[in-house]
C-alpha cells in the first residue's frame, strides 16, 4: 500500500511539474481532478448552495476570492525598467538587491509598471521590497530567473521575538526576503524589531486604535451586499474601507464566528487570551456604490458576518495598503541550511504579502525556505502556479493576522530532499488568527496537512487537492478553537489514509466534508472544542471523483 500511495502521488507531482513548466498551468493533476465518468450527480449540498449562495450554514461563499474579485487574468503592467540597467548582474558575481530596489523605486515613482529581470542567477545580499502600488517584478520564468539570497531576515533586520514573550521567533510566520508591504508599515515594523519593541501586526499598523471612524453601520445579516449606514455623505464608489466588529463581554461575536453552536455558551472564551487579542474583527472591503439619500452602501463582496448592534459595527479608515503589485516568473533559491527547530526560524522566508490588497505571486518557486509564502493581514491576493521545494519548510504557505478573501491555486508542495530533523514542525497550508473566506484550490501536497493554527479561522475552503497528509497543526490553548464555522473540504484525495485535519465533520462546527478519500484517525488526534451538536455535513465520503462540481471555488465563481 505504501508503494502504491507514493507512486500515485509522485505521478501527480510529475504531472503538475510538467504543467507548470509552461506559461500557464496546463492541467490539474489527474489524481486531483477526480473522475469524469458518466452518471455523476451534483452534490446535494451544492444544490442547496446554489439556491442561497451567500448564506449557507456550512459552506462559505468564496466566488470572489482572490485578486480583483477573482479575476482569472491578472493585470499586465507596461514595462518601465530593466533591472540590468540599474546594476543587476545576472551571473551571480555581485549583489543585485540594491539594483532591484532602485528599479522598483523608479517604477513606483512613475506610478507603476513592470520591472524586467531577464534570465540568469542574481545574488541578493538584502531584502527586495515592493512598497508602491501597481509595481510588478517579472522574471523570465521560474525555471529561468533565479534569485539567490545570501542572508536571512535575522541577519538583515534582527531577531524578531514574539509579542507573547519567550524565545519564539516571529520570523516563523512573518517577513519575506521578497516583501510586498506598504513603506510606512515596513519601516515601523523593522524599526520596532531593531528596537526590540514588537508592534501589533494588522491592518491598523502599530496600534489597534490607529483608525478613524467614518460611520456606524446599522443592523445587517451575513450575506447582505447592501447595508445602511448612519451617514453616507463623504463616501464614494471605489473607497477602500475597513468594517470593524467589536466583541462584547459575553463574547457573542466569537460565538457567532463559530456559527453560534449550543456549546459556545459554555466555552471558556476568557481563557483564550491570544484569541481575544485578535478582535475587533477587521474586514477590508470596497464600496461599489453609495446612495447618500438612502444612507446605503453596496459592498464588493457579501457581508462576512452579521452586523449586530452589540458589536458596534462601523466603517473606518485603514492603514494604506499596497494595491495591485506582484512578482512573477522567478525562483527564490536559498542555501540549503538545516531546518531550524520549531519556532526558532532565522528567516529564510520567501514571498511575504503584508497589508497587501489585490496583489499576487505567479509562477514563483521557493526552495530551501523556512517559510515559503506568507500572507499577513493580506486582502484579496492571488498566489497562482507557486511551488515550495527543497529541504522542508515550517510553513510552506501561511495565512494569518486577519487575512481575508485570498486565493492560492495550482500550487505544489514537493517532498523533502533531506531527512526530517528532530524538533521541527511541518504544517502545510496554514490559516489562523480570524482569517476568513480564503481558498486553496487545485493543489498537490506531497507533505503537510490542512493546518488550522487555532485563533479560530472561519469560512475557508480547500478544494480539488491531493495530499500526503503527514503534517501536524499548531497553536496553543490560549489561541482558542481550531475552527470557526463554515470550513469546507471539497474533493480531496488523501494518499496515506490519514484523517486528521482533512475529515472534519466530527470536530469543526457547521462544516462540510464533501468528496474525500476514506481515511482513518491516527497520529495527532483532536477533540471538538464545543460540547453538543456541531451541525456538520458529510457527503460523497470515500469517493472524491464522484462529487460534482469537482471544484467548489470554480463553481462558485461561475455563479457570480
Amino acid at each position: 500500500m505504501e508503494i502504491n500511495r507514493k507512486t500515485v502521488l509522485r505521478g501527480a507531482i510529475g504531472t503538475a511539474a510538467a504543467a507548470m513548466a509552461g506559461t500557464a498551468w496546463a492541467a490539474a493533476p489527474a489524481a486531483a481532478r477526480g473522475g469524469t465518468g458518466a452518471g455523476r450527480r451534483a452534490a446535494a449540498l451544492w444544490e442547496e448552495l446554489r439556491s442561497a449562495p451567500y448564506t449557507h450554514p456550512q459552506i462559505p461563499y468564496v466566488g470572489r476570492a482572490g485578486g480583483f474579485g477573482g479575476r482569472t487574468r491578472l493585470p499586465r503592467r507596461p514595462v518601465v525598467a530593466d533591472a540590468r540597467d540599474f546594476g543587476a548582474v545576472p551571473d551571480g558575481s555581485a549583489d543585485s538587491a540594491a539594483a532591484l530596489n532602485r528599479a522598483i523605486e523608479e517604477a513606483g515613482a512613475r506610478g507603476g509598471g513592470t520591472v524586467l529581470l531577464p534570465a540568469g542567477d542574481y545574488r541578493l545580499d538584502d531584502i527586495v521590497r515592493i512598497g508602491h502600488d501597481n509595481v510588478v517584478l517579472r522574471g523570465a520564468g521560474s525555471g529561468l530567473t533565479t534569485l539567490r539570497p545570501t542572508r536571512n531576515l535575522t541577519d538583515l533586520v534582527g531577531w524578531y521575538g514574539s509579542r507573547y514573550g519567550g524565545d519564539k521567533s516571529s520570523w516563523s510566520w512573518a517577513g519575506g526576503l521578497v516583501w510586498i508591504c506598504p513603506d510606512a508599515r515596513w519601516r515601523s515594523l523593522t524599526d520596532a524589531i531593531r528596537a526590540r519593541a514588537w508592534p501589533f501586526e494588522g491592518w491598523t499598523g502599530n496600534a489597534r486604535d490607529a483608525f478613524e471612524e467614518i460611520t456606524a453601520v446599522e443592523p445587517a445579516r451575513r450575506g447582505d451586499l447592501t447595508v445602511t449606514v448612519a451617514d453616507a455623505e463623504g463616501l464614494a464608489a471605489g473607497d477602500r474601507v475597513l468594517l470593524r466588529l467589536a466583541d462584547d463581554e459575553g463574547h457573542s461575536l466569537l460565538a457567532h464566528m463559530a456559527g453560534d453552536p449550543e456549546g459556545a455558551a459554555s466555552y471558556d472564551w476568557d481563557a483564550c487570551t491570544k484569541l481575544t487579542s485578535y478582535v475587533p474583527y477587521e474586514w477590508p472591503c470596497v464600496l461599489v456604490s453609495v446612495d447618500p439619500a438612502r444612507r446605503q452602501v453596496t459592498l464588493d463582496r457579501p457581508l462576512p458576518l452579521d452586523a449586530r448592534p452589540e458589536w458596534r459595527p462601523r466603517l473606518t479608515t485603514l492603514v494604506t495598503p499596497v494595491v495591485g503589485s506582484g512578482i512573477e516568473g522567478v525562483t527564490l533559491a536559498f542555501p540549503e541550511t538545516p531546518q531550524a527547530q520549531h519556532l526558532l526560524d532565522t528567516g529564510w522566508n520567501g514571498v511575504a504579502l503584508q497589508c497587501a490588497w489585490d496583489c499576487w505571486a505567479e509562477d514563483v518557486t521557493v526552495t530551501n525556505a523556512d517559510n515559503g509564502f506568507l500572507m499577513v493581514a493580506a486582502k484579496a491576493c492571488t498566489l497562482r502556479r507557486t511551488r515550495v521545494s527543497g529541504r522542508g519548510s515550517h510553513h510552506p504557505y501561511c495565512c494569518r493576522e486577519g487575512s481575508h478573501d485570498n486565493l492560492v491555486e495550482d500550487f505544489v508542495i514537493e517532498p523533502r530532499t533531506t531527512p526530517t530533523p528532530p524538533n521541527t514542525q511541518l504544517h502545510g497550508i496554514n490559516v489562523e488568527g480570524l482569517s476568513s473566506y480564503n481558498v486553496w484550490s487545485r493543489g498537490v501536497m506531497e507533505m503537510g496537512t490542512f493546518d488550522s493554527h487555532r485563533g479560530m479561522p472561519f469560512a475557508n475552503v480547500r478544494t480539488e487537492i491531493t495530499v500526503n497528509n503527514n503534517g501536524t497543526h499548531g497553536g496553543d490553548a490560549s489561541a482558542g478553537p481550531l475552527y470557526g464555522a463554515r470550513f469546507a473540504h471539497w474533493n480531496v484525495t488523501v494518499t496515506n489514509e490519514r484523517a486528521g485535519m482533512i475529515k472534519i465533520d466530527g470536530i469543526a462546527p457547521f462544516s462540510a466534508t464533501v468528496g474525500i478519500s476514506e481515511v482513518t484517525e491516527f497520529g495527532q488526534i483532536d477533540v471538538p472544542d464545543f460540547d453538543g451538536p456541531l451541525h456538520t455535513r458529510i457527503e460523497s465520503y470515500g469517493d472524491p471523483g464522484a462529487v460534482r462540481p469537482r471544484n467548489l471555488y470554480d463553481a462558485q465563481r461561475e455563479l457570480g
